[in-house]
């Protein structure tokens, strides 16, 4: 499948893009970027030269991706969320050797609006809503929302609440309602159980 980049795009000699992507209006891909297969990058989409991005990651319009970020496999970045690289910018003050790096593993959803405060690492199929402020890591499949964002519960790998606490003393299970996969949740930690 052919990598398809519109005419008002940006890729700069260097990128590596993936099989199967689709670049629309506006967007700069910078020259150290590597990028996977079948990802798509909505209008006004930023993507900076110390950037990896797994396979069939989907950043909505107006996301600037900066240096020191790793998006891993089937992300998705929803519209006008952001990342940072320095903790403590200041207009007079050079920090591009303290930038902190950014991890969002497998499967996480960041919600629009969201911000992610560099140095965290988002969690496997973790779910950050919409407008929350992410200053600390996340756990796998947590549901995090809010200023600064807290958890309030649990999402499946397919993007359903799961009827668990945030935390149990004693092992609890809970099963995805549209896929019949099933969790454990032991304290504060939450696994797939695999058949």
């Amino acid at each position: 499948m052919a990598t398809t980049i519109h005419a008002s795009a940006i890729v700069d000699e260097g990128a590596q893009l993936g099989d199967g992507c689709r670049v629309w209006h506006f967007v700069h891909i910078s020259a150290g970027a590597r990028i996977g297969a079948k990802c798509s990058f909505g209008q006004n989409v930023y993507v900076g030269n110390d950037v990896s991005i797994g396979d069939n990651v989907k950043i909505q319009n107006n996301v600037s991706v900066y240096d020191a970020v790793t998006l891993e496999d089937d992300v998705f970045c929803g519209p006008s969320m952001v990342f940072t690289n320095v903790y403590n910018p200041r207009s007079a003050v050079t920090r591009k050797d303290e930038y902190r790096r950014t991890l969002v593993k497998r499967g996480a959803t960041l919600g629009a609006n969201s911000t992610i405060v560099c140095g965290a690492t988002i969690g496997r199929f973790a779910f950050v809503g919409a407008g929350a402020v992410i200053n600390r890591d996340v756990p796998d499949f947590a549901l995090m929302v809010g200023v600064p964002a807290r958890q309030i519960g649990w999402m499946s790998r397919f993007g359903e609440r799961l009827e668990l606490p945030v935390a149990s003393d004693q092992p609890v299970e809970a099963v995805c309602p549209h896929t019949g996969d099933c969790y454990r949740l032991a304290g504060q930690q939450l696994q797939l159980i695999e058949p």
